[in-house]
């Protein structure tokens, strides 16, 4: 108990040694940009800097298994499973600028199926880190087929960058789609026709 205890304690102070640093690199970073920290209006933007970027990487921290733990149930169903307009933010890992949109998931279950609300989870846990929008929809595919085993997964991202709509192209209406299909979704055209067909409705209660 007392290992624990003092292994908490050092984890914390490691954390808040981090924190500091990491306040004084944003310090920095304004008066490289010729700003003054220090003027009002600006004197708690490194703290809020920092708290703002733990929130949005969050996803480092994040560990899928713990993340579905007791989530997982046997059930005999083959039909497919849909979780769609799953909204997300990230943040481009080549200009530190975010990214957002919605993210499809599908997969056609083989013995087991996942609490649907543990699907955005995934979705927020591989988008919450310096990513890039095909990386981001592989490995939410991957690590569906990974702990699911299922028929397979399909995996469509739409998404605005704002390293395109606010610098380089500067266009403010493109919207980046991505895709990845794995399993029955690859391989059967039927399959993946249905998916595609099923997400590009409109919402419960909406006509098609």
């Amino acid at each position: 108990m007392v290992r624990t205890r003092a292994g908490r304690q050092a984890k914390t102070e490691q954390g808040r040694t981090h924190e500091a640093e990491l306040r004084e690199v944003v310090k920095r970073l304004l008066t490289l940009l010729g700003e003054d920290p220090s003027r009002h209006g600006l004197e708690k933007t490194p703290e809020r800097v920092e708290k703002a970027l733990r929130f949005m990487t969050q996803g480092y921290k994040q560990n899928i298994d713990h993340l579905l733990n007791e989530a997982l149930f046997p059930l005999e169903y083959d039909e497919m499973v849909i979780v769609k307009d799953i909204d997300f933010f990230s943040m481009c890992e080549h200009h530190m600028l975010p990214f957002f949109g919605r993210c499809h998931v599908g997969y056609l279950p083989r013995k087991k199926v996942v609490g649907l609300s543990k699907i955005p989870r995934i979705v927020d846990m591989f988008s919450q880190r310096l990513q890039v929008q095909e990386r981001l929809t592989v490995q939410i595919a991957e690590a569906i087929q990974e702990k699911l085993k299922p028929a397979g997964v399909g995996v469509v991202v739409e998404a605005r960058h704002l390293c395109m709509m606010m610098r380089g192209v500067e266009k403010q209406n493109t919207i980046a789609v991505t895709s990845s299909m794995l399993g029955a979704f690859r391989t059967q055209q039927q399959t993946r026709e249905e998916f595609l067909k099923l997400i590009r409705r409109g919402g419960a209660g909406d006509p098609d």
